[in-house]
């Protein structure tokens, strides 16, 4: 394993435990979201100086962020209270609120409205759409889709394709009509959103038979998907391959390295394979290692792992992220902290 030194930080500076919730890599900066609801931008080289834009996302509860535009600083934010607002993070803190959604069930019977919190974000600026995911409520869980330059109104609505809550979703690299969900029932869904029809919708579903903590694609037909009980498999919707059926698995991922947690994977825009950030919080240890595909299949390539060491002390790292071209790594947790860390000189 190759030790990262960490050589700058910040702790948000309140008296009641605040977690950072995540961190999106920015093409300004890394943005966090936190349990104080809020939303902040750093400067990459001067963490330690703090946000220089820090705004309220009033949400009742902030629980997700998706970046829009990574290198205009554009920023989608949802909660609990069923609201999605759209942040240009340029603008001064009380300007950068552009846009304010309403995720919401409406009852053509009785003409009414319900709020439906909101779990799940994706966005593309390629195909000017955002995407929400939300609880299950009154039996139901949705998948709303709203074209940035028609809101306030959804273009879709899903509600038959998932039976529990909708915890992640995730466009493809390439082709923003192609929407990825995954759910805490235990299924990875692939849709064509230009099928109008709900029913045909759905052109492949993965049961990774377990909640889905995170799925994403790793390049254009292979789908990784972890539980929440930390069960990693990969999947391929590319002909040829048993419909549904797992490609490779790793299973518990605890066991595998000798973790206590999978913070997040992160692939690779290259389509390169992803890194797994995995922890053991009472080691103080957060390591990243490398998911590589080579002629035998996909592996993990324990040998080139780069550690975090100390990382955010005994609390839980909840999310990272990476800066290739400037060879810094950052982190956020549970003690409230952003961290950056660099190879040393």
């Amino acid at each position: 394993m190759f030790p990262l030194a960490c050589i700058d930080g910040y702790r948000l500076p309140v008296r009641q435990e605040v977690y950072i919730l995540s961190i999106l890599p920015l093409i300004r900066g890394p943005a966090t979201i936190s349990s104080d609801q809020k939303l902040s931008l750093f400067d990459p080289l001067s963490l330690r100086t703090g946000p220089i834009r820090d705004v309220v996302a009033s949400h009742g509860n902030l629980t997700c962020a998706a970046a829009f535009d990574a290198a205009n600083a554009v920023v989608c934010t949802a909660g609990e209270d069923g609201s999605l607002s759209m942040w240009d993070l340029r603008l001064e803190a009380r300007q950068a609120e552009v846009a304010r959604l309403t995720v919401n069930d409406h009852n053509d019977l009785n003409n009414l409205s319900t709020a439906l919190p909101v779990l799940s974000l994706a966005c593309s600026s390629e195909g000017f759409t955002v995407v929400a995911g939300t609880e299950l409520m009154n039996h139901q869980a949705s998948i709303l889709a709203w074209d940035v330059r028609a809101a306030p109104t959804p273009k879709l609505h899903y509600k038959e394709v998932h039976s529990d809550d909708v915890t992640e979703l995730n466009f493809h690299p390439r082709d923003p009509n192609i929407l990825l969900s995954g759910s805490t029932d235990g299924l990875v869904n692939i849709y064509d959103t230009r099928i109008t029809d709900e029913d045909e919708v759905v052109i492949q579903t993965f049961n990774h038979d377990s909640s889905i903590h995170h799925a994403a694609f790793l390049n254009d037909t292979e789908v990784y998907a972890l539980s929440h009980d930390e069960r990693l498999a990969l999947y391929d919707m590319a002909e040829g391959y048993e419909k549904g059926a797992a490609t490779t698995d790793f299973g518990d991922m605890r066991s595998v390295l000798g973790c206590q947690y999978i913070a997040n994977i992160s692939a690779k825009a290259n389509g390169a394979g992803a890194v797994i950030g995995a922890g053991a919080h009472d080691q103080q240890a957060f390591e990243m290692i490398h998911l590589t595909k080579g002629e035998s299949g996909w592996a993990l390539d324990r040998a080139n792992s780069v550690g975090l060491p100390g990382a955010h002390s005994e609390e839980v790292v909840r999310s990272f992220c990476f800066y290739d071209e400037a060879q810094m790594v950052f982190s956020a947790g549970e003690d409230g902290c952003i961290k950056a860390w660099r190879a040393n000189a």
